[in-house]
């Protein structure tokens, strides 16, 4: 498209640094997208008037830092003007359009946020009449975002926990994208309750999340256990609420995969009735839509909307460079201001600690195998969840405190050499391996105390 007089972008040189400028219009939009291969990083920064990433305000005169891979839109409601340092080394130049659904997704949040004051005055009620059933009407909304691959499911989960959380709420947010591994890892599910917004250089809050390792990228390797980790975490959620009325109120807002067709559909209503969802946003498929509309329950709306113009399709070897970049995050930090520990743990050590969960062949719905610590092909660069089971039969009943990476395996020594976030591992701890891998690489980054996400 072509840029009006006041959009042209301006080359200019300010303490020896060249950047280009964009100055958006009201209700406009800057479309930025980077390369896998785009060694060098951007800048952004906010000199004028109000901008939005995934409903994350922009602060003024503070950069914001973009690398490989990264894909978004800066949306000014009232306009702004941005400084883009370090553009000139990108083949993909930004976009700025006009043509976008902005609009129908602030209307979406404002329906949800008059769900949640109804859910407040619901509460005030029973506490004045003291009524037996008073939690059920007195939840948030648990909004359901689905659709197919790359229609923007995640992004527009991050507006609507980012607009929550400026109108004072502390939504969960609840990830069931093993692909993506939004709060924690690739191959995992995880739910967190939000209480600042997502910022656009750190993500969610890796400190306390629920995780639950399903340790594969795709649900439907083993859906009964993905169905069972998905049940399991509707119920916690629910306990959580009993003890956290601001979150309660807030309601659960819900990120699905790409998978909508065959079982993935039917893998979805079960998502709908374990987490007794009240509305359910389908964005871009119109047959999707209507088949939930034919078979939600009368009480759960369904609703269309267009996906983001800005969202760009990804190719696999992008998805898998993308799962990478989010292992390394885990490990390191999302500035790289983390630096994990190596750790070599004997073999007795963990003997008979170390299982592998898999779809089951005979009457049962899922096997654990057991994995010794020689096994090189099966350990070698794959994640170990530490799970909080006591028995080997808990174990699929049972989130996790966190991951580890198998870096090495020396069969003479009988030592295993691990990369962990903490500089020791919980007391008598059961590993179960994650089939994603990580090629671990000895960083350079400065030394910050782990964390069990």
């Amino acid at each position: 498209m072509f840029l009006s007089k006041n959009q042209i972008v301006f080359y200019e040189i300010m303490a020896d640094e060249k950047y280009e400028k964009f100055v958006l219009e009201e209700d406009q939009e800057l479309r930025i997208s980077t390369q896998e291969n785009d060694e060098e990083n951007i800048e952004i920064e906010m000199v004028y008037g109000t901008g939005e990433i995934f409903g994350y305000e922009l602060k003024k005169d503070v950069r914001y830092t973009f690398g490989q891979g990264d894909k978004f839109s800066i949306f000014s409601f009232q306009g702004c003007t941005l400084h883009v340092y370090g553009l000139g080394k990108f083949a993909v130049k930004p976009e700025v359009s006009k043509e976008n659904p902005m609009i129908m997704y602030l209307q979406l949040h404002a329906g949800l946020e008059q769900m949640r004051k109804n859910a407040d005055e619901n509460s005030k009620k029973d506490k004045s009449t003291e009524t037996e059933n008073g939690g059920e009407c007195s939840r948030g909304p648990v909004v359901m975002i689905v659709g197919p691959t790359d229609s923007g499911k995640t992004s527009l989960c991050k507006l609507l926990v980012n607009y929550a959380v400026r109108m004072g709420r502390r939504p969960v947010f609840a990830d069931l994208d093993v692909g993506q591994g939004n709060i924690s890892v690739p191959g995992t599910i995880g739910a967190t309750v939000v209480e600042e917004p997502v910022s656009v250089d750190d993500g969610f809050d890796p400190n306390s999340p629920l995780v639950y390792n399903f340790g594969h990228k795709s649900p439907g390797f083993n859906l009964p256990l993905m169905n069972l980790y998905v049940t399991q975490m509707a119920d916690a959620i629910r306990d959580q609420f009993k003890v956290n009325r601001k979150a309660e109120a807030s309601g659960v807002i819900l990120n699905t995969c790409g998978w909508i067709k065959g079982q993935g559909y039917e893998h979805l209503k079960h998502i709908a009735q374990s987490f007794e969802v009240d509305l359910v946003v389908v964005l871009e498929e119109e047959k999707l839509y209507t088949d939930l509309v034919r078979d939600m329950p009368g009480f759960v709306k369904t609703t269309w909307l267009p996906k983001s113009t800005g969202v760009i399709p990804r190719d696999q070897p992008t998805r898998m460079k993308a799962r990478d970049k989010r292992v390394h995050h885990y490990f390191y930090g999302p500035k790289k201001e983390l630096e994990p520990y190596t750790l070599e743990i004997k073999y007795s050590e963990i003997k008979d600690k170390i299982f592998k969960i898999g779809p089951s062949q005979g009457e049962g719905m899922f096997k654990i195998s057991d994995v010794h610590p020689s096994e090189g092909k099966v350990l070698r660069n794959h994640l170990l969840g530490i799970s909080f089971a006591n028995s080997k039969e808990d174990l699929f009943n049972c989130n996790v405190a966190g991951f580890v990476c198998v870096t090495e395996i020396d069969t003479k020594s009988k030592i295993v050499t691990i990369l962990s976030p903490q500089p020791e591992l919980p007391a008598d701890c059961l590993f179960v391996v994650s089939d994603i891998q990580y090629n671990y690489q000895k960083s350079t980054s400065h030394a910050m105390d782990g964390y069990w996400p």
